[in-house]
C-alpha cells in the first residue's frame, strides 16, 4: 500500500497533492504544516475531489508519527525571503526548518526516501542527508527537473515537436549557475546540432536565447504572480511515480556527486537512474570542456554557500 507524506502545505505542497491527486499516484497522502488548521482544510478540499479522481485515495492530516510506515516523505516547508535578508540569511532559516523536520520525521521510524523541494533546493537536499544518516540514495531533491522541462517545452515550441519527444538537460545548481548541456540535447535520436542544419525555425545563436529564458523563467513568472508551483508540483509528482513503480526512470534530479563527475562533493542537478530504492546511479554523461567548467563553478558555488552553515 502505498503511502506519502507531505510536508509543507503552501503553493508547491498542494499543487503537487492535487496533480497526485488527479493521476491516483498513490493509495495514501498524509499533510502535515506547522499550520494544523490549514493541513485540515486541505486535506478536506482535496477529499471532496475523490469522486473525480482515477482510484480512490485516504487523504488525511496528520503528525509526524504517522511517517513511520510512509514510502516517501516529501519536503515542500520553508520560510520567504524577508525584505532586507541576504539569500544565506534566508538559506540558514529555512536549514534550520529542515534539521527541525528531519528530527521530528527519523523520530517516527521513518526508513523511506525524502524528496526535497524546498529552495536553496540542493543545498537543503544536503542538509537533508546529513541531518537523516540516510543513505545517499533515500535523499533526493527536485534539482534540475523543472528547468530541464522549461527547456524541453522552450525547443519544442521552435521546432514544432511534441515536447515528450525533446531531451535534453539543465545540469548543475537549480539556480543562476545551472547550464544546459547541449551536447546531449536530442530530437527523438537527432543531436540538436543537426537538427538547426535542417530546419528554419531554430538556429545556433538561439541557443543562448533559449539558455537564458529558461534560467530567468522564474524570475518572470514571479513577478507576474508572485510565485511558481504548478510546474514544479507536476514534476514532484513524476518523481514519486518513477520510485513508486519502480520505473529505473532517468530524471535530472539534486543528487550527491562523489566520483561521478569531476567537482566537489555536493548535491547538485545531474541525470539519475530512479526506482524503488531511490537514486541507483548517477547517469555519465560525456560533456564537453566548456560543459565541465560550468559544472565545476556551479558546484564550487554550492559548496562555498554549504560551507556557510557549518
Amino acid at each position: 500500500m502505498s503511502k506519502v507524506v507531505l510536508i509543507g502545505t503552501g503553493f508547491v505542497g498542494m499543487s503537487f497533492a492535487y496533480s497526485a491527486l488527479n493521476k491516483g499516484t498513490f493509495e495514501t497522502l498524509v499533510l502535515i504544516d506547522v499550520n494544523k488548521e490549514k493541513a485540515v482544510g486541505e486535506a478536506m478540499d482535496l477529499n471532496h475531489g475523490l469522486v473525480f479522481a482515477p482510484r480512490k485515495m485516504d487523504i488525511y492530516a496528520g503528525e509526524y508519527s504517522d511517517c513511520k510506515d510512509a514510502d516517501i516523505v516529501v519536503i515542500t516547508a520553508g520560510v520567504n525571503q524577508k525584505p532586507g535578508e541576504t539569500r544565506l540569511d534566508l538559506l540558514k532559516r529555512n536549514a534550520a526548518i529542515m534539521k527541525s523536520v528531519v528530527k521530528d520525521v527519523m523520530a517516527s521510524g521513518f526508513n523511506g526516501i525524502f524528496l526535497v523541494a524546498t529552495n536553496p533546493v540542493d543545498i537543503l537536499t544536503y542538509v537533508v542527508y546529513e541531518a537523516s544518516g540516510l543513505p545517499k540514495s533515500k535523499v533526493i531533491g527536485s534539482g534540475t527537473s523543472l528547468d530541464s522541462a522549461r527547456l524541453r517545452y522552450e525547443i519544442a515550441k521552435r521546432i514544432h515537436i511534441d515536447v515528450r519527444n525533446v531531451h535534453a538537460y539543465i545540469l548543475g545548481e537549480h539556480g543562476d549557475s545551472e547550464f544546459v548541456s547541449w551536447s546531449n540535447a536530442n530530437v527523438g535520436s537527432k543531436p540538436i546540432s543537426d537538427v538547426i542544419e535542417t530546419i528554419d525555425t531554430l538556429k545556433f545563436e538561439d541557443l543562448k536565447v533559449i539558455e537564458n529564458d529558461v534560467r530567468r523563467a522564474a524570475y518572470e513568472i514571479i513577478s507576474r504572480k508572485q510565485a511558481t508551483y504548478y510546474g514544479i508540483g507536476m514534476a514532484l509528482n513524476r518523481i514519486v511515480v518513477a520510485i513508486l513503480n519502480n520505473e529505473n526512470a532517468i530524471l535530472p534530479l539534486s543528487v550527491l556527486n562523489e566520483d561521478e563527475y569531476d567537482c566537489d562533493k555536493v548535491f547538485i542537478g545531474l541525470p539519475a537512474v530512479v526506482n524503488k530504492d531511490g537514486i541507483h546511479h548517477i547517469v555519465k554523461l560525456k560533456l564537453t570542456d566548456e560543459e565541465k567548467v560550468l559544472l565545476k563553478k556551479s558546484a564550487t558555488i554550492l559548496k562555498e554557500a554549504h560551507i556557510h552553515l557549518t
